[in-house]
């Protein structure tokens, strides 16, 4: 096969994935008792070339997720971001803040009151407020970063008072579970949450998003309340590093 004819059949089954996972995110939203826009669709571009994320784009992605700042730094000249929204959604060293503020939308993956001093420090030097999700170590994993359920509130609370810091909601990664009932016990916690910090009506605490359910499980996510998914694997293909 010659790379042309690769990179078409590639751009093919982009847009063919887009379109199954797109009717997939209707159904789930559907059945959820909501309405397919309000799920936000993302395309997470964690090693994928330039040109794979401008053909999704092209299919109609307006949110992308980049896991690691420097890469999204050095993908972001490259890409047709007209109408796009770009978020950060892999864990953030506090060294690496300043190169990142300003340069996406979102960061997702707020996971300690450090992480959010620093970005609200950044925020007010630059001019600005930078929109975040805190995230939620709903599992207690020691492989994964992110608050425990029992202090998400007060850090809510904590984060909440960061100049230059605008909370918009939670994001989560279950554990890796092969029994659906178990995994649903996780997003409906987060969910539970989710509901109860946004009804408690907090200055500079929004309550908007909740980001859960990846490639594998984005059905069961939306079944259970999630308005945000992050798709990677299931647009592009195996990721190649």
């Amino acid at each position: 096969m010659t790379e042309k004819s690769w990179i078409d059949e590639k751009f093919s089954d982009i847009e063919y994935n887009l379109k199954s996972i797109s009717e997939e995110i209707a159904l789930a939203a559907v059945k959820s008792g909501r309405k397919p826009e309000d799920i936000d669709f993302m395309a997470v571009t964690k090693t994928v070339d330039e040109m794979f994320i401008n053909r999704a784009i092209e299919c109609g992605i307006k949110l992308i997720g980049e896991n690691k700042v420097q890469e999204m730094l050095r993908k972001k000249p490259n890409l047709n971001l007209d109408g796009v929204s770009k978020n950060l959604i892999g864990h953030l060293q506090t060294n690496k803040v300043s190169q990142i503020v300003g340069e996406v939308d979102m960061i997702e993956s707020v996971d300690s009151l450090k992480v959010a001093r620093e970005i609200g420090k950044q925020s007010v030097k630059k001019g600005l407020v930078t929109d975040v999700l805190l995230e939620v170590n709903i599992g207690e994993e020691d492989s994964k970063t992110g608050f425990m359920p029992s202090e998400v509130e007060e850090s809510v609370y904590q984060t909440a008072q960061i100049q230059g810091i605008r909370i918009c909601g939670l994001m989560s990664i279950p554990p890796i579970c092969d029994d659906n009932a178990k995994l649903c016990k996780f997003f409906e916690k987060i969910y539970n949450m989710y509901v109860d910090i946004g009804a408690k009506k907090i200055d500079n605490v929004y309550m908007n998003i909740l980001s859960m359910g990846m490639s594998g499980d984005f059905v069961p996510a939306i079944l259970c309340g999630s308005n945000h998914v992050r798709i990677g694997s299931k647009i592009f293909g195996p990721r190649i590093y």
